[in-house]
């Protein structure tokens, strides 16, 4: 089986998605404060704030991994794109060098869990 027969890219509202895991461009701080990560907070709950804050900081270009509390999805997967208070831009999330890094940290993440669930159960 490929890597494309293994991961399905979507578009639409993530926190309505059932799957297994959604994947969010966050700060460093892992702050769930305004845009994707605000509307995963109010929808997902405060647990996964909650567990953000236990995980703490984490490089940029890394990532963590969290519940989704009350999201259809099992797992948010935090991929730190910027500094907290900073802006995440199109051309920084497509610099080479990065965005491996973001793929390889979230795959690496997602192998860590039993994640097999795609959205289009």
């Amino acid at each position: 089986m490929s890597i494309g027969e293994k991961i399905v890219l979507m578009q639409g509202d993530l926190t309505e998605m059932n799957v297994d895991a959604i994947v969010n461009a966050a700060n460093n701080d892992l702050q769930l404060g305004g845009g994707v990560a605000g509307a995963i907070r109010r929808k997902g709950g405060e647990a996964i704030q909650r567990e953000c804050d236990a995980i703490g900081s984490i490089p940029i270009g890394g990532a963590a991994i969290t519940s989704g509390g009350k999201l259809r999805a099992r797992f948010v997967i935090h991929a730190a794109s910027m500094q907290l208070g900073g802006e995440t831009t199109a051309r920084a999330l497509r610099a080479p060098r990065r965005s491996k890094k973001f793929i390889l940290f979230c795959l690496m993440l997602a192998r860590s869990r039993p994640l097999k669930r795609s959205g289009r159960s």
